[in-house]
């Protein structure tokens, strides 16, 4: 199988606008011909849902929540990122992309990074229209603040609610397209699988997880708007009900998967408090703008915050990226929390914590100012710890967060499946192996508003389809596939918990595959994995029927998913002998402790094929070519 990205020919900057005119268009008159399946309602999947309804194409939508605005977008508190340049302190489309292309690491395809820096100055146009309550300067303009891994404010917020509002501008224009008619909203509905027909994504099969009803689906294009996969390692920032399903049957149906390995650690959640805690909260980078993170000096210093003075306090990022500090990109300030932590000057229950401090900047500007810029993150914060972070300093640690892997896609974000589309963090995404701070919104949004309406519809202009329905022969050997699964999991009659199955999953991913990783332990993953895998299909429980909403069977068969996933994250790891960004190979490091690259044997995208149940997967190569930014050793002292 050859990759082919087709990236278009010419300047970078001038791509996308070549792209879009050479693009073949469909007449408005014969749009309505075409019906187009939207997996997913978040903010890539309800843009590209409603803009695709604008166009005047028939959409299907569908989501797991019970509304759409229930989508896990929500939780992106901290912005969205976009090279206005309000601040005018040398920010343009062009370092957007560069700090983009560092901050991956070197390991993103860079036409693609570049065009998303270009829309993203209209993805803020787009969202003011709609009314989304932006934070706004003393005279009227749109606020900025920063992010890790740049030394520019280029990041518009509302509060920390930024992906909550962003979310209610794509829900409302959903909503508007529900109302006239061009969407159908299918909530309370998971895709199983995915209808191959004559080598193109004609459709899906479903579920209604409220009366365990199967069913097809067909379409002329199918539209994969997910999420990421982080929950496979159990404690994750995603919502419980965030998982893997609709890509990875999308893979075992012939999608490549692209650098699975690549999974981001955010250095800024609330630690975990107990064993049997389902999920960890996220605390918005944001807020490292003004928290100060630090530890004693000392190993074992247990004293009280406040009486540790400054002189016995490590500002560690301050210490070891003075041009960054605190902002320091993601991968880097949880590594660093990591090895102090290793070095027992950890705080908190079991030493696996650092401060985030607002001291400084309550005493600069006010408790008044820090409570408008965080103060529903402060309130969340207390409610969770019982601490109150106006007086007493955060404790935040390391957290799985986002997966940068995701299905392999072309520049018109179209897998390797003709006519299934991947958009947002279902797609192995333009953020190499780290992605910056309040990119992930910027991305959905240019996914779905902007890119894939334009794609399918050259898609649809290119390709000649016959007519089918759900009668196919294809349509009903999948949609009996999916049933036969669903009863084999619901006789098995075992005596382990599902989530049993999915919490030693988490585990042996976040001791082997998690901040940092070796070749031995990943072996002994690779080793675990499939006897943990086998286990599952003898001994699981999963009570209950398909007849009735059953919240069992729904986790069954994304652990079922997770445990196939987990074993090529590992294998896709093992193979990678480098670090970058995310994946940190403690083998490969410099004399300094940071990710240490292989330029010449590893500039790729690993783009992985499902041979078959217990077969060992292909591996395709990407190439990766840096033309406007050359390769260096990422540094951010």
């Amino acid at each position: 199988m050859d990759l082919h990205s087709r990236v278009p020919s010419g300047p970078i900057e001038l791509k996308w606008d070549k792209h879009r005119f050479e693009m073949k268009l469909v007449n408005p008159a014969n749009k309505r011909k075409y019906t187009v399946l939207v997996v997913g309602s978040g903010l890539a999947g309800a843009a590209a849902a409603a803009t695709l309804s604008e166009l005047g194409y028939n959409v299907k939508c569908f989501c797991v929540q019970d509304s759409p605005r229930r989508a896990h977008s929500i939780a992106a508190q901290g912005g969205i990122n976009a090279a206005k340049n309000y601040r005018n302190d040398g920010d343009s489309i062009f370092r957007l992309f560069y700090d983009t292309v560092k901050g991956g690491d070197f390991r993103a395809r860079e036409a693609n990074v570049y065009r998303l820096a270009q829309i993203s100055v209209n993805i803020i146009d787009q969202c003011v229209a709609q009314g989304v309550p932006f934070a706004r300067e003393y005279g009227g303009l749109l606020a900025n603040r920063s992010f890790g891994g740049a030394q520019v404010s280029r990041t518009f917020y509302a509060r920390g609610q930024t992906g909550q509002q962003l979310l209610l501008g794509a829900y409302q224009q959903l909503e508007k397209e529900i109302a006239r008619g061009g969407v159908a909203m299918f909530p309370r509905t998971e895709m199983l699988d995915l209808i191959v027909v004559d080598g193109r994504a004609r459709g899906i099969v479903v579920r209604d997880m409220v009366t365990g009803r199967i069913e097809t689906h067909i379409g002329d294009a199918v539209v994969l708007g997910t999420g990421g996969y982080a929950n496979v390692f159990y404690l994750s920032t995603n919502a419980k009900g965030s998982n893997a399903t609709a890509i990875w049957r999308a893979h075992k149906r012939g999608a490549l998967f692209g650098n699975p390995c690549y999974t981001q650690i955010h250095p800024t959640c609330i630690p975990q408090a107990g064993e049997y805690q389902s999920k960890l909260t996220l605390m918005s980078e944001s807020l490292r703008n003004d928290g100060r993170v630090w530890v004693p000096t000392r190993a074992g210093d247990a004293r009280p915050p406040d009486q540790i003075p400054e002189e016995d306090r490590d500002y560690y990022l301050e210490r070891r990226y003075p041009s960054f500090g605190n902002l320091a990109p993601r991968d880097i300030a949880s590594r660093a929390a990591k090895t102090v932590c290793d070095e027992a000057r950890g705080v908190g229950p079991g030493g696996l914590g650092v401060y985030l401090d607002f001291a400084d900047a309550i005493g600069r500007v006010g408790a008044d100012a820090i409570r408008e810029r965080y103060g529903n993150l402060f309130e969340m914060y207390e409610r969770i710890t019982d601490e109150n972070p106006y007086r007493v300093p955060m404790r935040i640690y390391p957290a799985v967060h986002y997966t940068m892997g995701g299905l392999w896609v072309d520049y018109n974000l179209m897998s390797s499946i003709p006519g299934l589309h991947v958009i947002g963090e279902a797609n192995f995404s333009d953020h190499g192996a780290n992605r910056l701070g309040a990119s992930a919104l910027m991305q959905g949004l240019a996914d779905g508003y902007f890119i894939v309406p334009a794609t399918v519809s050259d898609y649809l202009a290119s390709t000649k389809l016959e007519k089918i329905d759900a009668t196919h022969p294809e349509c009903r050997l999948v949609q009996e596939e999916t049933a036969v699964s669903t009863r084999r999991l619901l006789g098995i009659k075992g005596t382990r918990t599902v989530d049993s199955f999915h919490r030693e999953l988490g585990r042996i991913m976040w001791d082997k595959c998690g901040m940092a990783r070796d070749a031995r332990g990943l072996q002994e993953a690779l080793a675990r994995i499939p006897e943990l895998r086998e286990e599952f299909w003898r001994n699981v429980n999963v009570p209950g029927s398909d007849t009735e909403l059953n919240q069992a069977l729904e986790k069954a068969g994304r652990v079922a998913d997770f445990l196939e996933l987990g074993e090529l994250i590992c294998r896709d790891a093992l193979h990678r002998e480098e670090s970058c960004g995310g994946h940190f190979r403690e083998e490969y490091q410099t004399e300094e402790g940071e990710a240490l690259r292989n330029d010449e044997l590893f500039a790729y995208v690993a783009a992985w094929e499902y041979t078959g149940r217990d077969a060992e997967p292909r591996l395709h190569r990407e190439p990766l070519d840096f033309e406007y930014v050359h390769l260096a050793q990422r540094s951010y002292k």
